[in-house]
């Protein structure tokens, strides 16, 4: 994994998109690099904190390929849309892996955030979409994980993810729970 990150980081169209991005909200840090640089500080943490050298070199190919396409996305387009930020982001990243996991991992990664905004304002949220999510995604730790390091940043409330956490764990077995939330 690490001499795929090392293509990744060397990308022309890697190293173009990540100067894309002005702050906003949710993203006061601007540009897609400044995002990925706090991603890798709270990986750097997270490393001492126990996580295998697997984890670690999976978790930094997800920081580096899971936004590095918003430069060229339709914007506000759903998931499965061929031009979304992450089915683009999908595509450049199978061209250095052919792990399915991770690649439904960096479709996948902005699902929580669609189903915590649905539930915070009716109570409820897309169940069928929950299940997809629950069926796509393999190694669950790995995942919540890597949700933890994105949601940990400047402009964004881990509250959010802790509830993502609480719910996948009454069908998953994780080792994570909310306390990692606080191990960042």
């Amino acid at each position: 994994m690490k001499a795929a990150i090392e293509r990744v980081v060397s990308d022309p169209r890697y190293l173009k998109n990540i100067e894309y991005g002005k702050p906003r909200r949710g993203h006061p840090e601007g540009k897609v690099r400044y995002h990925i640089a706090e991603l890798e500080e709270n990986l750097e943490s997270m490393k001492l904190k126990g996580i295998s050298d697997e984890q670690y070199w999976k978790l930094k190919f997800l920081i580096h390929v899971h936004g590095a396409f918003k430069a060229e996305a339709v914007p506000n387009s759903p998931i499965t849309h061929p031009n979304s930020h992450v089915s683009l982001a999908r595509k450049f990243a199978s061209e250095f892996t052919d792990d399915t996991d991770l690649l439904n991992m960096i479709q996948c990664h902005d699902v929580n955030f669609a189903l915590w905004k649905q539930f915070s304002a009716t109570g409820l949220y897309n169940s069928e979409r929950f299940s997809y999510l629950l069926a796509a995604i393999i190694d669950w730790d790995l995942f919540l994980m890597f949700l933890i390091l994105d949601g940990s940043t400047s402009g964004k409330d881990p509250a959010k993810i802790g509830w993502f956490i609480n719910e996948v764990r009454k069908y998953k077995k994780t080792f994570v729970d909310e306390s990692w939330l606080y191990r960042v």
